[in-house]
C-alpha cells in the first residue's frame, strides 16, 4: 500500500513538472532541404491461420477471498507548485 501511494505522488509531481513549464521559443529553426526521388513499396503475400474461437463451460478451482477494510492514518505526499508568471 505504502508503494502505491508513493508511485501515485510521484507520478503526480511529474505531470506537475510538465504541465507546469513555462517554454518560449527563442530563435526560429529551419528544415534541412531534402530531395526526394520516386520509389516503390515492397509488395507482400501473407496467407494467415484460420482461427476459430468458441465459449465453453469448464469446471477450475478459483480462492474465495474475504478482506477485512480498516482505517489507518498514513502518510501522504502532499504537493504544492509554484507556475511560473506570463510576462
Amino acid at each position: 500500500m505504502k508503494i502505491s501511494v508513493l508511485s501515485a505522488g510521484l507520478a503526480a509531481v511529474l505531470g506537475f513538472t510538465l504541465v507546469g513549464c513555462d517554454v518560449e521559443k527563442t530563435r526560429e529553426g529551419d528544415l534541412p532541404e531534402v530531395e526526394v526521388q520516386e520509389g516503390q513499396m515492397p509488395a507482400y503475400d501473407v496467407d494467415g491461420p484460420e482461427v476459430d474461437v468458441s465459449m465453453e463451460e469448464s469446471k477450475v478451482k478459483v480462492p474465495d477471498v474475504d478482506v477485512d477494510m480498516e482505517e489507518k492514518t498514513v502518510e501522504t505526499p502532499n504537493v504544492d507548485i509554484d507556475l511560473p508568471e506570463d510576462n
